[in-house]
């Protein structure tokens, strides 16, 4: 009777998570940071799952790591509170809502041609816009200081001149040595701690796969000629090198399914448009592009793709954290690391984005424009979206 009572708890509770995820996931317009929002109002204030140090410890962590911080923040959250199947369920409705929408308008407009016109090219400065206000806000924290400036430099430079998965895993590894080196005597003054309830065994495997899938899937895809492959190596090494929410890997995902082949930048560019459009974080426009090159499976093997990342880390580092956290020499890698990624991702932001979209004086300044509009005028992004839109469609008419 006690184990019935005791699944039925279980069941109550898991149910519990998966609806207010999902009314979250149906909600939760605005970009990572007003989620983290929504997250603060519904689990922390309203229903007092944990408390206010633990929440912003996870936010910490979450800011910290590469990948979509709102959905590691839930998953953690759900991790906390129901376990592992906790965390898949609390993704699950944060995520599905619009990963559904995106694939249907992805089969959508596969039924229709698609011309170059002026909205597009609107796009594509959106674009630049978006892309530029999120890495200047994440190279103010990432690269505080003249080190984390030149390691930003370097992997600019590197990762410029050879455009390759391996130089981008290769820049990586070599940052967090040089990070571990230069930063080792680096201090921060963290005294907070709190209990995850992952064993640091399951933490050390979730960590091992995380690596060795990002080592091995770029090797799997040389010697194989499976597209499925190639194309889970492409959602995961994105979603593995992201620091700073979605708008920063659109630059990874164009160089990476638009310069190859995969999809036309129209079609791109239509998707990110109604990625802005539906709640719920920016990584469902990696099921976009899944359904745009193989249907509802692809989205569905492109949204697990972009995410497991993402899972891996916040399971494996959280077991890990406190002890990370006052190791002076492990804090240095990671910086040396976040740095990098900061270069990775201006390398990405000239060729394609810039280079595809600034074709003239005149798109610099509507590229202005809307910049000060997005930083300055702080309006939401899909009015920065639409605006665009109908900017390219009014200078293509001049």
């Amino acid at each position: 009777m006690n184990h019935i009572t005791t699944l039925k708890e279980k069941f109550k509770l898991l149910f519990e998570i998966l609806l207010i995820s999902t009314r979250l996931g149906l909600t939760s317009f605005g970009g990572p940071i007003a989620h983290l929002g929504y997250f603060h109002e519904a689990y922390v204030r309203k229903r007092k799952w944990m408390d206010e140090k633990s929440y912003s410890d996870l936010v910490a962590l979450c800011q910290f790591l590469p990948g979509p911080a709102s959905s590691q923040v839930g998953i953690g959250i759900g991790v906390m509170r129901g376990g592992i199947l906790g965390g898949i369920i609390s993704f699950i409705g944060f995520t599905l809502p619009s990963v559904i929408a995106l694939i249907i308008f992805a089969l959508i407009l596969q039924g229709s041609a698609m011309e170059e016109t002026g909205w597009i090219q609107g796009l594509k400065i959106v674009a630049v816009v978006v892309v530029a206000h999120a890495i200047l806000g994440m190279a103010q924290k990432l690269t505080p200081d003249l080190k984390g400036k030149s390691i930003a430099l370097f992997a600019l430079v590197i990762t410029l001149l050879w455009q390759t998965a391996f130089t981008q895993v290769g820049v990586i590894l070599l940052a967090g040595l040089i990070g571990y080196l230069v930063y080792k005597n680096h201090a921060e003054n963290e005294e907070s701690k709190f209990v995850f309830p992952i064993s640091r065994k399951l933490g050390g495997i979730c960590l091992s796969l995380f690596f060795g899938l990002l080592i091995l899937l770029p090797i799997l895809k040389e010697v194989t000629s499976l597209n499925w492959i190639a194309m889970f190596d492409s959602f995961y090494r994105s979603g593995s090198l992201v620091f700073g929410g979605g708008h920063v890997v659109l630059p990874l995902l164009e160089r990476e399914f638009v310069l190859t082949g995969w999809m036309d930048e129209t079609s791109f560019l239509a998707g990110y448009g109604a990625a802005q459009a539906v709640p719920g974080p920016l990584f469902t426009f990696a099921a976009y592009i899944g359904a745009v090159i193989n249907g509802w499976t692809g989205g569905m093997l492109a949204t697990a793709a972009i995410f497991l990342p993402a899972f891996l880390l916040i399971l494996g580092a959280l077991p890990f954290w406190n002890q990370i956290r006052q190791n002076q020499k492990m804090k240095g890698a990671l910086m040396g690391v976040n740095a990098a990624v900061v270069g990775i991702l201006i390398s990405a932001f000239y060729h394609p984005i810039w280079t595809s979209a600034i074709l003239g004086p005149i798109d610099f300044a509507f590229a202005a424009i809307l910049f000060s509009m997005l930083v300055y005028w702080k309006l939401p992004s899909w009015v920065i979206v639409l605006t665009g839109a109908i900017g390219g469609l009014l200078i293509s008419l001049l």
